[in-house]
């Protein structure tokens, strides 16, 4: 069994991939817009116009699958009651991505050395997605 994020950025999802190439090195799988479906949308569930946005994408974090979709492509992206937890190798890596994921964003908890992890930090990137940065601990 596995569990996957599945994030919907409602309009905005080709600029978040674009964002999280540059931040974290995501790398976008697969792509799909709401006019290559072999079964178009309702006009409920896409707004018209939306042709070009995406229906669906998969991209990779690391070791980690995300998938993404415009969903009604409103422009009212909101995440709430989730986070991403980012693990990294260092602690320059840690306070690299840590910084481009807050270019535009909003920063709850700077990085910090703590019991668990050498560096912590939490950011909410420009599209309001949380994200908990920590360094790997050394088994």
């Amino acid at each position: 069994m596995k569990v996957n994020a599945y994030l919907s950025f409602d309009g905005r999802t080709e600029e978040a991939l674009e964002f999280y190439k540059k931040a974290v090195g995501a790398e976008v799988l697969m792509l799909m817009r709401f006019k290559d479906s072999p079964q178009p949308p309702s006009a409920e569930h896409c707004a018209p116009g939306s042709e070009n946005k995406v229906m669906h994408a998969s991209f990779r974090v690391g070791d980690s699958l995300l998938m993404a979709s415009d969903g009604s492509c409103n422009n009212q992206t909101k995440f709430s009651g989730v986070s991403l937890a980012l693990e990294t190798a260092n602690d320059d890596e840690a306070k690299r991505a840590f910084a481009a994921l807050g270019e535009g964003g909003q920063v709850y908890q700077p990085m910090i050395p703590t019991f668990f992890s050498s560096q912590f930090g939490v950011v909410a990137d420009k599209f309001g997605l949380t994200w908990m940065v920590t360094v790997a601990q050394k088994q």
